[in-house]
């Protein structure tokens, strides 16, 4: 395979992008913005929106095979495209509406939260404030998520978003937030990653460490899941699926994205293969990578915009480069509040004297350093 054709051209395109050039593999790209952080690592580039199918077609010619940075496609469209998609269409077709996700998920047999579609402001049956509120297409990023805690509050969201459709789920008491980045190759074959933990802020990833506190029936509860799900979409590709681990050890799945994840970004540096290395070896047919842990352990932060501005921050960025095992990426955007500018790995537990809590600790006292610097 020569070419690799990606709709969207933000900063998941560029990693894939950068993978794509280890591997000695050229990317073509569909997006709208001369700007757009991959167009720099492109061999080529259709100017269009990502829900462009005439310029899909075109794209089409262009590659090989097509994959995607993002959900907001016109999969109606794109059906009738001769081109190869991968993950298939028939993959993504339940899952881009977060009800028919839900719906595909509990039918499939795998835990999910109480879920129900809404279609006034009027809790269904069986539900009680608090309760999270999703829009059922094209959230991210915390957008399209709300946390509900009474009847005036729902019917204000009506009232800010009369043509949105929403669904309602139950609010889960967890004990904390996990994601697994799963891949599944052109043969079958299905593998995981180390479990992560993902820390949320306002409905924004932070922070993300691996583990080695978990037990061994909940890592193999997060794989099994993973696994299902993937077999059953006959999927190729990577996808990342957040959980709920509750507080009474149960794992419900959170969401599913059919696409490499922020939560899989430390595997660039953390991993023996990254989550977009491991994407371009499935779609190209190439067999998939080891998922090992290449160090003791690793904590990922989101650096996320705090104002309106075109500053680039360089100097602190550099004063975060400069933390031992520290490995920024800037993506190059203009900063917006709350906005994903770019993120830092930092490799922890080199030591082998090092304990797995010490590794832990010292983690989150490298995230918060990371945090200091960028909000300084």
């Amino acid at each position: 395979m020569k070419r690799i054709g990606v709709i969207g051209g933000g900063q998941l395109a560029w990693m894939m992008a950068s993978a794509a050039q280890e591997l000695g593999i050229k990317v073509v790209i569909q997006t709208p913005d001369a700007t757009d952080v991959a167009v720099s690592l492109a061999e080529e580039v259709v100017f269009a929106a990502v829900d462009d199918v005439a310029a899909t077609k075109l794209l089409a010619t262009k590659c090989d095979v097509i994959t995607f940075e993002n959900e907001f496609v016109d999969l109606d469209g794109l059906g009738k495209l001769d081109a190869v998609f991968l993950p298939p269409l028939a993959a993504l077709a339940p899952l881009l509406d977060k009800y028919t996700q839900r719906c595909y998920l509990r039918d499939l047999g795998l835990p999910v939260p109480k879920f129900a579609a809404l279609a006034q402001p009027e809790l269904p049956p069986g539900f009680e404030f608090p309760v999270v509120v999703k829009a059922r297409r094209n959230g991210y990023d915390g957008q399209g998520t709300f946390m509900i805690e009474a009847k005036s509050v729902l019917a204000d969201l009506y009232h800010r978003y009369p043509d949105t459709p929403f669904l309602v789920e139950e609010f889960v008491k967890f004990d904390r937030e996990l994601a697994v980045i799963a891949a599944r190759g052109a043969s079958g074959e299905v593998v995981t990653y180390p479990i992560l933990e993902t820390q949320q802020q306002e409905q924004v990833c932070r922070r993300v460490f691996t583990l080695d506190d978990l037990s061994e029936q909940t890592i193999e509860i997060c794989r099994s899941i993973a696994s299902k799900l993937l077999i059953s979409l006959d999927a190729v590709g990577v996808f990342g699926i957040e959980l709920f681990a509750t507080c009474d050890g149960r794992v419900l799945v959170n969401e599913i994205a059919p696409r490499t994840h922020n939560s899989g970004h430390l595997t660039i540096e953390a991993c023996a293969t990254s989550q977009f290395s491991q994407l371009i070896r499935a779609v190209a047919g190439l067999p998939l990578g080891s998922t090992e842990l290449t160090c003791g352990g690793a904590v990922m932060v989101n650096l996320l915009g705090y104002e309106d501005s075109q500053d680039d921050y360089l100097l602190k960025r550099q004063a975060i480069s400069a933390i031992p095992n520290a490995f920024v990426h800037w993506y190059g955007k203009q900063s917006r509040i709350g906005r994903k500018l770019g993120h830092v790995t930092v490799l922890v537990g080199i030591d082998p004297n090092k304990t797995p809590q010490n590794s832990r600790q010292q983690a989150e006292a490298l995230a918060r350093q990371v945090e200091a610097i960028w909000s300084e």
